[in-house]
């Protein structure tokens, strides 16, 4: 194929448009995309992908002896929840051509990643929490000792499940999806964020560039690479991938400032945790720092960011765009 003409860009769907800036072309793309955006269904594939993986972690996961730590195992793993980290998997293994069948092993993994982080924050030498989801903390059900070992073995599970049930997808490809998923849960991503975290509470001098750095590790990361993996999974090239790790960054950045938000507003009830638990715990937060008002507009500019990276793909991008707006509407 020749390439275009310089001062040319090949639009996405093949055609030439000569001489027109590419800050033009993605206006005429987000033009386009708005009314579809506002008739798409998000309602009905959130409840669909959420009914799909529901029944994949069910059997990711039967019983097994000692019958105590697999029942605690599950009594985390399936107490519902968003699933928005395997459905982000899923809906980016989708939309670079991939199929969900190559995708759910991973799908799966990620949840059990993220379990097992909800279980050890929940524990009292952490955040302390006797809800979650609803439901009474793991904790609180089989005791500390059942409930760090229950995220001990989903931990170690999760990655013993991509390799043994993932298909059709390319080893090299593979490999690197498990050195994503280790780094995002390590020292580099989660643990490291968690380990700021608890060094910071009760400290009145939290600056933003340490909030951020705190979230971008705990709270994003597993955001990061639940969009990632879905792309490498589906074969997708290097500047692919960074472009969905910029729309993830900014999803899972929105997301940790609309938490931060609905701690201060919603109640326990709608938020199936306790509320109030960050101010109780002299915690630095967006609003404490920005104000309710400033976090919901910079909550807003991530969101439009990151709808704005995925925009080059077109209608396939739609589902990705939506759980972007639904991030910043959400009321737990």
């Amino acid at each position: 194929m020749m390439s275009p003409p310089k001062g040319s860009t090949v639009s996405t769907t093949g055609t030439m448009t000569a001489n027109r800036p590419a800050s033009d072309l993605a206006s005429d793309q987000q033009s386009s995309l708005k009314p579809l955006l506002k008739a798409f269904d998000l309602k009905q594939y959130l409840g669909e992908q959420q009914a799909f993986v529901e029944a994949a972690l069910d059997r990711s996961l039967p019983m097994a002896e000692p019958k105590t730590i697999y029942e605690s195992m599950r009594y985390s793993l399936m107490a519902g929840g968003k699933r928005l980290r395997p459905i982000l998997c899923l809906a980016t293994c989708e939309l670079l051509g991939g199929t969900p069948e190559m995708a759910v092993p991973t799908a799966c993994a990620l949840e059990m990643v993220h379990t097992m982080s909800l279980i050890h924050d929940d524990l009292p030498a952490m955040d302390n929490d006797d809800f979650r989801r609803g439901k009474p903390t793991n904790h609180k059900v089989y005791g500390d000792d059942i409930a760090i070992l229950a995220g001990d073995g989903l931990l170690a599970y999760a990655f013993e499940y991509i390799v043994e049930n993932t298909k059709d997808v390319a080893p090299t490809h593979l490999l690197k999806v498990i050195s994503q998923l280790g780094r995002a849960v390590g020292a580099e991503g989660l643990v490291g964020g968690q380990v700021v975290d608890l060094e910071s509470e009760g400290k009145t001098d939290v600056s933003i560039e340490t909030l951020n750095f705190i979230h971008t590790h705990k709270t994003s990361a597993l955001l990061e690479v639940s969009v990632v993996s879905g792309a490498i999974l589906a074969g997708a090239d290097d500047d692919v991938q960074a472009r969905l790790l910029r729309y993830a960054q900014k999803i899972g950045l929105a997301f940790q400032i609309v938490d931060d938000i609905l701690d201060i507003t919603a109640t326990s009830e709608e938020l199936g945790k306790s509320a109030g638990k960050d101010l109780t715990a002299q915690k630095a937060t967006y609003p404490s720092i920005w104000g309710l008002e400033e976090s919901r507009q910079q909550a807003k500019l991530l969101i439009d960011q990151a709808k704005a990276e995925v925009e080059i793909f077109g209608e396939k991008a739609l589902p990705l765009m939506a759980i972007a707006d639904f991030i910043t509407a959400r009321g737990h």
